[in-house]
């Protein structure tokens, strides 16, 4: 499969710290020249976190925030205005920092699936709990994204654009374990088959071979993300157990890229010896030529690095791009 960014990249996940998107865009692109992303800073407040920003993105579905948190709304009001006017302030600085750039690009938006986890519908509820309401849902979103998506490539016309879809909460989805307004009681689980056509939905808005599925979660559902159409997954690498292997050597043998999440999100002592050697297990684990290695496998942090301190992000960055480089040596 043909992949924009080259072998030997390494990304984000999307989150930083900090307000300031130009500071945060030009330490992205200066940090990961082979696979930069577009900043989300919810240090902000709310509408720049991810689920008031992904929001935003709805078409003819307006979030406000309640006291319990986002909700569907009747009307746009000041909330969904500030939610974009965050996100344009970032696309502006985007724009300035990433002028003549030509290469990888990488957006990030909350998946269907944890953005119906985390909205409600005007009875208090969340989406999920109603599967025409979670449909209609990530059909807004999938819209919202097209929408995104031309206008990020207006702004930067040479980029190759990567779409990062975020569902750390599928499992609980999956599961049955999305609380109920009470806190006592559960949502009813949905069929993986719903939950794969949703996130369907919204991964054939992004460009073939540029989809990505992220999954922090323990025991991500690699199989229902390729299903889904994802021609790579990201994972926290700490939390992949010998029992994925399979199906993680069943995506890589398909075409899909790895992406594992090496270095913590929170400050750590970190070295990028560490960080390939522990990319190096799992790809012996799996069987795989160490010549296949750097076009297959992205070096990424574990999640969001917004509750991490400037300094520790900055060092997270160039041993992710560093281990990136180092596994063109392998083989």
């Amino acid at each position: 499969m043909t992949r924009p960014w080259a072998a030997g990249a390494a990304t984000g996940v999307g989150s930083l710290p900090g307000v300031d998107p130009v500071e945060a865009a030009r330490l992205v692109f200066g940090e990961l020249p082979g696979l930069p992303h577009l900043p989300e800073l919810p240090g902000r407040g709310p509408g720049a976190e991810v689920i008031g920003r992904s929001g935003g993105l709805l078409v003819d579905l307006p979030v406000e925030i309640v006291p319990s948190g986002w909700r569907l709304a009747s009307r746009p009001g000041r909330d969904l205005q500030r939610a974009r006017e965050f996100l344009l302030r970032d696309l502006d600085a985007l724009e300035k920092v990433a002028d003549g750039y030509t290469g990888a690009l990488k957006l990030q938006i909350v998946g269907p699936w944890t953005l119906a986890s985390n909205v409600e519908l005007a009875s208090g509820h969340k989406v999920v709990s109603d599967y025409g309401a979670a449909r209609d849902l990530a059909e807004s979103l999938a819209e919202g994204l097209r929408v995104h998506l031309a206008d990020v490539a207006t702004r930067v016309p040479g980029a190759a654009l990567v779409v990062q879809v975020d569902e750390p909460g599928l499992n609980a989805v999956l599961a049955g374990q999305v609380l109920t307004p009470s806190g006592y009681g559960t949502v009813r689980a949905v069929d993986p088959h719903v939950v794969e056509q949703a996130l369907r939905t919204v991964l054939d808005v992004a460009p073939r071979g540029a989809r990505v599925v992220h999954c922090c979660a323990d025991d991500a559902p690699i199989e229902l993300l390729r299903a889904a159409g994802a021609d790579a997954v990201s994972v926290d690498l700490s939390v992949v157990g010998v029992g994925q292997y399979d199906e993680l050597g069943a995506a890589v043998e398909a075409g899909v890229s790895l992406w594992l999440g090496v270095v913590p999100s929170t400050d750590a002592v970190i070295t990028q010896d560490a960080a390939r050697e522990r990319v190096r297990a799992l790809w012996n684990a799996l069987g795989f030529a160490p010549s296949q290695l750097a076009a297959s496998v992205v070096p990424t942090p574990a999640c969001g690095l917004s509750g991490a301190t400037d300094a520790y992000v900055r060092r997270a960055l160039a041993v992710l791009r560093d281990t990136g480089k180092s596994l063109l040596d392998e083989g």
